[in-house]
């Protein structure tokens, strides 16, 4: 951490975020570090908000690997990607100062579309019908076909991911020292003409998945990247991987992801 001392913010630029986030930047100051404005020469990234705003920041600055992520709550609790809260700041204080901080990589999966447009994920992708009709997908693990998939839509999470989107469709909830892809269906239709697996399945961080979207007239799927929509029409492959870009985030000794885990559902 002590050779790392350009910091950008990222938040909200409303007025009351703004005054939130002044004591923070005075005490950034306080302890001799660079505040800059431009996230391409920060060398460590804070997020002041939630997961949503964590996860914003990382796609919004590029998903950069060669620098820190932190993440500073600014509701009631801490979650997956947020290890400081906004008010607390002896805990922050004393984790710069008492070495409390390690660094964590986290995997993220890599996603071309139609063999063109290539787009990075921290938590998970996902596929749906955009229109109140099931659609078909052809599934390949590596160049096996495995499955003709009909039904609401896919998701693709990472292991980090498995607590979000992935967990809601009773996905498993993964180690995310495990680098792997898991695959969760929604509301497959299974009968004489159809099969699924009919539960989610992980594939190793080896494996390539491919998508194929049958054009039947449902071809206009609605995708998702995060927290965040992907706008592209006639849409025909989706290939997706695990990266080999991980994602460093700040993390606290005592904070593990298990324990995260453990205050969050239990």
């Amino acid at each position: 951490m002590s050779v790392r001392r350009n910091l950008f913010f990222y938040h909200k630029k409303d007025a009351e975020m703004l005054e939130k986030v002044k004591p923070l930047y005075e005490l950034a100051t306080r302890y001799d570090f660079n505040i800059i404005s431009d996230f391409k020469k920060a060398n460590i990234i804070v997020s002041i908000g939630g997961d949503g705003a964590f996860l914003q920041a990382v796609r919004k600055t590029g998903f950069r690997d060669d620098c820190l992520y932190a993440g500073i709550s600014t509701t009631g609790s801490l979650s997956l990607y947020c290890d400081f809260h906004l008010d607390d700041q002896p805990k922050m204080i004393e984790a710069m100062t008492k070495e409390q901080i390690e660094v964590r990589r986290y995997p993220t999966i890599e996603i071309t579309v139609d063999d063109q447009t290539s787009f990075h994920c921290l938590n998970e992708f996902s596929i749906r019908s955009a229109i109140i009709k099931t659609f078909l997908l052809d599934v390949y693990i590596d160049d096996l076909h495995f499955e003709t998939f009909r039904g609401d839509g896919m998701v693709v999470a990472t292991p980090t991911g498995s607590t979000a989107y992935n967990k809601s469709l009773r996905g498993s909830v993964v180690d995310p020292l495990l680098p792997c892809l898991q695959v969760s269906e929604m509301a497959s239709l299974n009968n004489n003409r159809y099969r699924t697996l009919g539960s989610s399945f992980i594939l190793s961080g080896e494996r390539k998945l491919t998508l194929e979207v049958v054009q039947d007239g449902n071809d206009h799927p609605s995708m998702g990247m995060d927290n965040e929509a992907l706008s592209i029409q006639h849409v025909k492959k989706i290939d997706i991987k695990l990266s080999d870009k991980k994602i460093k985030t700040v993390k606290l000794k005592d904070n593990s992801f298990w324990e995260k885990v453990k205050r969050t559902f239990l």
